[in-house]
């Protein structure tokens, strides 16, 4: 079994919202961190906080 920190998993979200595709974080920890993620990137992101995490959903300029 693999151990990944909460910092790597971020980033790796980041990575996946980057390439267009969303991304789901269970905790409020993790949450957070990929907010700062994205803002160190300057993506733009839709989030749709449900009672169960968060999902971040690129935004993208197409009309």
């Amino acid at each position: 079994m693999e151990v990944f920190s909460e910092r790597r998993l971020a980033k790796d979200h980041a990575d996946r919202i980057r390439k267009g595709y969303s991304a789901y974080a269970e905790t409020d920890t993790l949450a957070s961190l990929i907010k700062k993620e994205l803002q160190i990137c300057n993506l733009r992101v839709y989030e749709d906080l449900t009672e169960f995490g968060c999902w971040f959903i690129p935004v993208t300029d197409e009309h």
